[in-house]
């Protein structure tokens, strides 16, 4: 048996730069990936099989999930038992889907004695067809993605971050918003510095910043409003924004410390929200 992480993807950054003929955003992000995610196993089966468990099961399709997706890209002939135990919430902005797409496809690669994969240009459009964030969950490192999102290059001397997610239980349909934004030709994102001195000097680069998504998001659901004020109103919070297409939001926080009591509080006051504190960095999966 084989076992792998999908860490969350986290958008701490997300530039709409424009759009193409074919329908396609073009984007610019900052990721970093998260200590919480979901867990994977794989062992060898008579047919293609998936099982799920965990607190987020219940929204998780069996037929048609991207884990399968995944295996069938790799090797449509091949057969195994995958089980997914599923602690993100679903179309929550922080790449729960394809962190398991990618997820599974290393596992699966390991399964069937199959070469691990390199991140090369024709690795990343490869399982672009599984969608615009797999290339970069493939390897779960801190990134600077562009493009579609097979444009990436790895940013490994950035700090870590301490962090809350916080995820009110609001489905946001990623092409409802990008229906809703007005403007799709916005600026890049900064050059990011190949260091920073400190988490301090890196969180204020990072105020600098946008998500082009947020607002158009809290138009569709603006409970979103209400997750960013509450995370802002914790002690010590260095900055909030929402990650991806939300509805997932994220506050920093200068210590593992000052991030689990914002956690507390919040969970607290709205025990009915996906609330989690966790570390922001490389989840290097290779």
């Amino acid at each position: 048996m084989f076992e792998e992480f999908a860490p969350a993807k986290v958008n701490l950054t997300l530039h709409v730069t424009g759009q193409r003929p074919d329908g396609y955003h073009l984007l610019d992000s900052l990721v970093m990936f998260a200590s919480v995610g979901d867990h994977l196993a794989f062992k060898r089966a008579d047919t293609l099989c998936l099982t799920v468990d965990g607190p987020e099961a219940h929204a998780v399709p069996t037929d048609g999930n991207s884990v399968l997706s995944a295996a069938s890209l790799l090797d449509p002939q091949s057969a195994a038992h995958i089980h997914l135990n599923k602690t993100l919430p679903v179309a929550s902005g922080i790449g729960g889907g394809t962190a398991d797409a990618a997820a599974a496809y290393r596992g699966l690669s390991k399964l069937w004695g199959l070469p691990a994969p390199v991140p090369t240009a024709q690795t990343f459009a490869h399982v672009a067809k599984l969608g615009a964030d797999v290339p970069v969950c493939l390897f779960s490192r801190s990134a600077r993605m562009s493009g579609i999102g097979e444009q990436i290059v790895f940013l490994p001397d950035l700090p870590t971050l301490s962090a809350v997610l916080v995820n009110p239980r609001a489905e946001v349909s990623t092409p409802a918003v990008f229906k809703t934004i007005p403007r799709k030709g916005n600026a890049p994102m900064a050059i990011v510095p190949p260091t920073f001195a400190n988490q301090a000097e890196f969180v204020s680069w990072l105020e600098l910043q946008r998500n082009d998504m947020q607002d158009a998001a809290v138009a569709i659901a603006p409970v979103i409003a209400e997750v960013l004020a509450q995370i802002a109103a914790t002690t010590s919070c260095q900055l909030t924004r929402m990650s991806g297409s939300g509805a997932t939001c994220f506050g920093l926080f200068p210590n593992d410390q000052a991030a689990q009591k914002a956690a507390a509080q919040i969970s607290v006051t709205h025990p009915d929200w996906w609330v989690q504190h966790c570390t922001l960095g490389n989840n290097a999966t290779s």
